[in-house]
């Protein structure tokens, strides 16, 4: 299951959790709406190795300014609460995955 992050949870969740994948999105955003199906997939598949994640960039402008995101969908990957990756754009699963399987072997 996804997780809906905001400012009152990010936080706590990028730190409490190893491996978390972050997707900057919005509503009106048609990658963003395409990339959706493949982060519901990667929830179950990395399910107790990952979090997958997303914030909402109209509702929580000041995350969004926080890691400059410019343009949606934005990815960013947490490390033990530091970022050890950004992508940018729509992807597919298996791109995702991989990185995933990258950052929690490394």
């Amino acid at each position: 299951m996804i997780q809906h992050l905001d400012k009152t949870n990010f936080e706590k969740t990028i730190t409490e959790n190893q491996v978390v994948l972050v997707d900057f999105f919005a509503d009106w955003c048609g990658p963003c709406k395409a990339l959706h199906p493949a982060l519901e997939e990667l929830s179950n598949d990395f399910e107790g190795k990952a979090v997958i994640s997303k914030i909402n960039v109209d509702t929580n402008p000041e995350l969004a300014a926080q890691f400059k995101v410019r343009s949606i969908p934005a990815l960013f990957y947490f490390k033990n609460g530091e970022i050890v990756g950004t992508q940018n754009g729509l992807h597919s699963k298996s791109v995702l995955a991989s990185h995933l399987n990258n950052i929690i072997k490394n």
